[in-house]
């Protein structure tokens, strides 16, 4: 009896799954480009290998600890694939988790980034890195590597997510955790630019559902398209915390995310403190009074789910004062005494 004939395939390949990998190469040469111009001589790899390599300078740190961060942009990004806007959010990410290990007093040594989409679009790609090596650089920080993933079918067309992972120095016993924090410090607040990068889910709930605005509708209350005002990039505030460090200027810090004052400024309060905070002490951003009233949202939840205008806060011996004042100056920094620590339970009281 005769076999049936099988019809002849066609060979199957990794691109018409949908991943192209000599397109992830192009976009990676790219990548490896950029990446160099963030280099420091304490880079020992080159982009590419399977980790990057990273030496730490034994003469300039007598007992180092490393500091380490992890974070990504949140829904942030959602506003950036409607405005096809890609390079801020790179930056966003960076000064986001400089930040974070800034506020125990470390120094941005390295940075490496995850980046993944459904389909690997290289201009898009380019523009993100671009933004996250210009941050590195100028946070003093090298981008040692990272990760492309093209993922088909698991990302919605034009949509990608974004993390970084940064780690950063300090010298042991200058490590700032909190522990020194007395009743009577002063609490300086440094302003932020916005929405800095917490708080889009209800933002853009409130603007784009209930306003029904879109990211090009001009609003007279903030003198500016809806979309602009979302996209300013997150503050990086390294450069002033830095000098503050050296001084041995301030007893404790917090990075003003998610959560606010409310839940953040908490984190580096010893047990037995409170942190008083006196509203309307610092000028809040016509934007986050459009967000209340378009909500009709009770200055609690607000406080909960914005920075409200604050993007640090700092913990400021009575003694330290003046000094923080002068390097406030001298770096043309901002910065509005918002309250004081009191006795009281790890919570942030507000009047």
């Amino acid at each position: 009896m005769a076999h049936p004939t099988v019809p002849e395939r066609s060979s199957v390949t990794y691109a018409s799954a949908g991943v192209d990998i000599e397109r992830a190469n192009r976009t990676k040469q790219r990548i490896k480009y950029l990446a160099h111009k963030t280099f420091t001589k304490n880079v020992l790899s080159e982009i590419g290998s399977f980790g990057g390599i990273f030496s730490v300078d034994r003469k300039k740190y007598r007992d180092p600890v490393l500091v380490s961060s992890v974070d990504g942009v949140g829904t942030k990004l959602k506003v950036a694939f409607e405005m096809n806007l890609h390079h801020t959010v790179g930056s966003d990410l960076v000064n986001h988790c400089v930040n974070d290990i800034a506020v125990q007093g470390a120094a941005p040594l390295f940075f490496m980034d995850y980046f993944a989409t459904g389909k690997l679009e290289t201009e898009v790609a380019e523009k993100v890195i671009t933004g996250i090596a210009d941050a590195c650089k100028h946070n003093g920080c090298a981008l040692i590597g990272g990760e492309t993933a093209e993922m088909p079918g698991f990302y919605p067309e034009g949509e990608y997510d974004l993390a970084g992972f940064i780690v950063g120095i300090a010298e042991r016993d200058r490590v700032i955790t909190g522990k020194d924090v007395q009743v009577g410090d002063v609490l300086v607040g440094l302003p932020s630019n916005g929405l800095h990068t917490n708080g889009y889910s209800l933002a853009r709930k409130l603007l784009f559902e209930v306003a029904r605005y879109s990211p090009e509708t001009y609003v007279n209350e903030l003198k500016s398209k809806v979309g602009n005002e979302l996209m300013r990039v997150h503050k990086s505030y390294w450069p002033l915390v830095k000098k503050l460090v050296e001084g041995e200027a301030v007893s404790a810090m917090a990075h003003i995310t998610g959560g606010g004052i409310t839940e953040n400024l908490p984190r580096v309060l010893p047990k037995g403190m409170a942190a008083m905070v006196q509203l309307g002490s610092w000028p809040v951003q016509p934007l986050f009074g459009h967000l209340q009233k378009l909500g009709n949202i009770d200055q609690d939840e607000m406080m909960r789910a914005f920075n409200m205008g604050i993007g640090m806060v700092l913990v400021v011996p009575p003694k330290k004062f003046k000094k923080v004042q002068g390097i406030l100056e001298r770096t043309s920094e901002k910065g509005y005494t918002i309250g004081r620590i009191t006795k009281g339970e790890k919570k942030v009281i507000y009047s």
